[in-house]
């Protein structure tokens, strides 16, 4: 009946609660049961690796020493065909250690069994089995570690032997979760996205804590199956760490409370802070070309993350982006170009945001102009325009008019496969001067430069012309007829103020002279008397030689200066007439 039992156990478990793929789990089984003190009971290890094959595993088995004793080990039914080291166990430590190996092609499923411990009762309550460490190693060669989980079992030990459940309350009883607590969800503020890469070397993981949880062991590492072995205690709910290399990291954290090790969860980190490999621009018709289109070569690789997109700039235009694919299946053909010289500059970026980039110059040269044949030098305004010319067959020519002091307007129209093209215009033109010119773009779409500028004088009719001559003629003769009387305004005004002021002047110099002449006549009577004085002196003694000469000096320089005072006066006079 007890190995009915056991079956029934192993397909609710194994049915209800199927593995996650390429994941190795240890647990026991029964995981949980209730026994009397004293009695004996057993309890297997068994491994599950649904979707790979091992070929080793090894395990640590804790139990509670004052509650359970270890009676013997058993190996039958194993999986194992050699053993590393034969199983051991401590009943003072409470211990069992075990490891072995399947041989070639080792073992794949989710029910292998590798050992089996029987159990003594020994005290009276909760006997707990957990794996304080375990590794199932991969049948690839490299011995990977792809254990995922490890289980725990809880017994209840009574002093009196239990009540036998019935067969049908054991086969429909809900089946206990092998782990204590399931795998803790992990995020990331720093890099959110497991799938996405990042450019960024520093990383911060947070994850929730349950109510009962006590520990928490972590683990960083490039392994993707890796068991966390750094124990934090009390737990703790967040990691931050700096300078991680590129590449493919993995974040490992495990949940333990009373009843065990939960599962174990994992945070993908994908870090890639180098650009793309450096590149060049290569044109396929050389730098310089007629092809309006020309085709280039720029594919690029990125060792890590990969190439993601191009952004591709090609003169004072805005960045457009390109798919890889395209890049990388033919050689790129841009967009169709106006000739002239310009720069196309491209930048490949990785999927981490990281990108390089290229820059070289091209020429599109141009294709040779149109020619305009005949065309009006002046018309009519009631007359339609009529230009033809010739050019490249089969191409679309652009006439362009522009009229003076507006912006010019454009007309296509196609040549024919002769070259030749016309172009009659819709609507008449309005009276004015008009500048044309021609463009003309071929079936390739290469463009040509602006043709010669041609002149074209739209007249109105007689009648009218004669009315916007006359009209004209006013209004050049009246702002003309109007300058002439301000002018002549004005220099009768000047001259009026002029001969005002010339008066003036006149009165002024009469009356400087009068006043010069008076003040002169004082200067010269008062020296008079000097000289009568030294005269009268004369009669009375002998004057001196200096005395002489002084009289002489003063007469000569009396008339001298009565002389040129005199002419200064004369030669005011003749500049005021």
């Amino acid at each position: 009946m007890v190995k009915i039992y056991k079956i029934i156990w192993l397909l609710l478990f194994f049915g209800l609660f199927p593995f996650g793929t390429e994941a190795a789990t240890l647990y026991f089984s029964p995981p949980s049961g209730e026994y009397a003190v004293g009695g004996v009971f057993s309890v297997s290890v068994y491994v599950s690796s649904a979707d790979q094959a091992m070929n080793a595993a090894s395990g640590a088995i804790s139990f509670p020493p004052d509650k359970l004793e270890v009676i013997s080990l058993s190996k039958t039914g194993s999986i194992f065909t050699l053993w590393v080291q034969e199983p051991l166990f401590s009943n003072s430590s409470g211990a069992v250690n075990f490891e072995g190996i399947a041989l070639n092609p080792g073992f794949t499923g989710i029910g292998g069994k590798l050992i089996t411990v029987n159990f003594k009762a020994k005290a009276a309550g909760a006997a707990v089995l957990n794996f304080s460490s375990g590794s199932v190693l991969a049948n690839d060669g490299k011995g990977t570690n792809i254990l995922a989980n490890l289980g725990s079992a809880q017994f209840s030990l009574a002093a009196t032997a239990p009540i036998a459940p019935s067969s049908v309350s054991k086969a429909t009883a809900p089946f206990v979760v092998p782990s204590a607590l399931s795998a803790p969800k992990i995020s990331s503020p720093t890099h959110p996205d497991q799938t996405e890469w990042y450019a960024k070397k520093d990383a911060k993981f947070t994850w929730p804590i349950p109510a009962g949880a006590t520990r928490v062991r972590l683990l960083v590492g490039k392994i993707s199956l890796a068991i966390p072995t750094v124990v934090y205690s009390p737990a703790i709910s967040e990691r931050e760490i700096t300078n991680f290399e590129d590449g493919i990291w993995y974040f490992n954290a495990q949940l333990r409370n009373a009843g065990g090790w939960g599962g174990v969860a994992r945070y993908k980190l994908q870090i890639d802070t180098q650009p793309p490999e450096k590149f060049a621009i290569k044109f396929i018709d050389g730098v310089k070309t007629e092809n309006p289109k020309p085709t280039v070569v720029f594919d690029t690789t990125d060792s890590l993350s990969g190439i993601d997109y191009y952004k591709i700039k090609i003169g004072e235009g805005d960045f457009f982006p390109v798919a890889p694919e395209i890049v990388k299946s033919n050689p790129y053909t841009l967009p169709p170009q106006s000739p002239g010289k310009r720069s196309i500059l491209v930048q490949a970026f990785d999927k981490a945001g990281n990108y390089a980039t290229a820059v070289e110059e091209f020429e599109i040269l141009p294709i040779s102009s149109p020619r305009i044949t005949e065309y009006p030098k002046e018309m009519r305004n009631e007359e339609l325009l009529v230009v033809r010319g010739s050019t490249h067959p089969n191409s679309q020519v652009t006439i362009w008019l522009q009229k003076e002091g507006e912006e010019p307007k454009s007309f296509v129209v196609q040549s024919n496969q002769d070259g030749k093209f016309a172009y009659l215009a819709e609507d008449k033109l309005k009276e004015g001067i008009y500048k044309m010119w021609a463009t003309v773009t071929n079936a390739q779409e290469a463009q040509s430069l602006p043709s010669e500028k041609m002149t074209i004088k739209v007249l109105s009719p007689t009648i009218l012309r004669i009315g916007t001559w006359a009209t004209s003629l006013l209004v050049i003769v009246v702002p003309l007829a109007a300058l002439v009387m301000l002018l002549f305004f004005i220099a009768w005004f000047g001259w009026h103020k002029f001969s005002i002021f010339r008066k003036k002047l006149k009165k002024e110099v009469r009356e400087a002279k009068a006043s010069l002449h008076k003040a002169f006549d004082l200067l010269k009577e008062d020296i008079r008397e000097q000289v009568k004085m030294l005269e009268k002196a004369k009669t009375k003694r002998q004057l001196t030689e200096e005395e002489d000469k002084i009289i002489e000096q003063f007469k000569k320089h009396l008339d001298d200066a009565e002389k040129s005072v005199r002419k200064e006066i004369e030669d005011i006079e003749k500049e005021i007439k």
